[in-house]
């Protein structure tokens, strides 16, 4: 089986065992001429949830019954807590919410449910077992994918060896935890491989990551691979790098989000090594809200696909976005 075909096949298990939570007392009945659908994003501030949001807009452009009510919590826990509070006043029918961070997010999304709005959860999830689905990436799979392929840069399994700079994404969201868990499930059983920081967040952001690199640049001569939780990070810690004059010292960048325009672009310039996609997952939320509110079944979860992205595939990417 070709590693490709492995990465999307197990990423379509998960959730079968689990059964959908739908509020007391629901029912998929058309209040007003359209249903209204509210989208709370938590911020707008990284390529990523741009793209994101585009995606889920123009899925809404093919669905005329439905009034999409977008909100943006500007990277603000407090925000996109008033955020959801105004959309649950507002009566939406279903509730869409990519949240900052589980535990803040959580008592926001029970009253929701309480107030007998289904909740769809994207990206990161919350702390309780009563929303309608979730659909998102498996972190910890890309994580391990990330890991495997650092170990296979480095000299392969059980004859790696090199020094390694992690930058982390938000220390209190799930997927930064799943992405550097799942990539030292791989790279901690090579005894040659060493980490050279402690646990440091570049809170998803390019100019952050740019800072840590900076520091690590200065209090480390011998750096041979990054891994960043997202594609802007391991991008800034290149920028830094080449700021230095050691990016060819440094013979490997790994990334995580794999947009054509960003990721699968610096893959294609060889300023990245690799990255996985983690593919946004608007456009699916609002299709599935629709099958809610049409009164078809949805699953509990729905987990997105991946793959690996060199500069083998890059170019292809590319050209299927114009961007080639």
């Amino acid at each position: 089986m070709k590693r490709r075909e492995f990465l999307r096949m197990s990423a379509t298990a998960a959730g079968a065992a689990m059964t959908i939570y739908l509020p007391v007392g629901w029912r998929p009945v058309r209040a007003a001429a359209k249903w209204r659908v509210g989208f709370s994003q938590c911020t707008t501030l990284e390529p990523w949830r741009v793209q994101f949001n585009k995606e889920i807009q123009a899925e809404a452009k093919q669905h005329p019954e439905i009034d999409l009510i977008i909100t943006d919590g500007q990277d603000k826990t407090e925000k996109q807590v008033a955020d959801c509070e105004n959309l649950i006043v507002q009566q939406v029918n279903v509730l869409l919410i990519s949240p900052k961070e589980s535990a803040g997010l959580t008592g926001v999304v029970e009253k929701a449910i309480d107030a007998k709005i289904p909740v769809i959860v994207l990206d990161r999830n919350v702390d309780t077992k009563r929303i309608t689905e979730f659909i998102g990436g498996d972190n910890l799979a890309i994580g391990r994918a990330a890991g495997e392929h650092a170990v296979k840069l480095l000299g392969g399994p059980g004859k790696a060896k090199g020094n390694v700079v992690e930058i982390w994404g938000g220390m209190g969201t799930q997927p930064a935890h799943d992405r550097h868990d799942g990539f030292h499930a791989l790279t901690d059983k090579e005894p040659g491989i060493k980490y050279l920081l402690n646990n440091q967040s570049g809170d998803w952001k390019q100019d952050q990551a740019y800072n840590i690199m900076t520091t690590a640049l200065r209090n480390n001569e011998n750096i041979n691979l990054v891994y960043g939780h997202n594609d802007p990070m391991a991008y800034g810690a290149y920028l830094a790098a080449k700021d230095a004059g050691r990016e060819k010292d440094i013979k490997f960048f790994i990334g995580i989000d794999g947009l054509p325009d960003e990721g699968a672009t610096w893959v294609y310039k060889g300023l990245l090594t690799a990255t996985f996609l983690y593919a946004t997952p608007g456009a699916e939320g609002l299709r599935q809200a629709v099958k809610l509110l049409n009164g078809q079944k949805i699953p509990p979860v729905i987990t997105l696909p991946t793959m690996l992205i060199t500069k083998d595939n890059a170019p292809e990417i590319l050209r299927k976005n114009g961007l080639l």
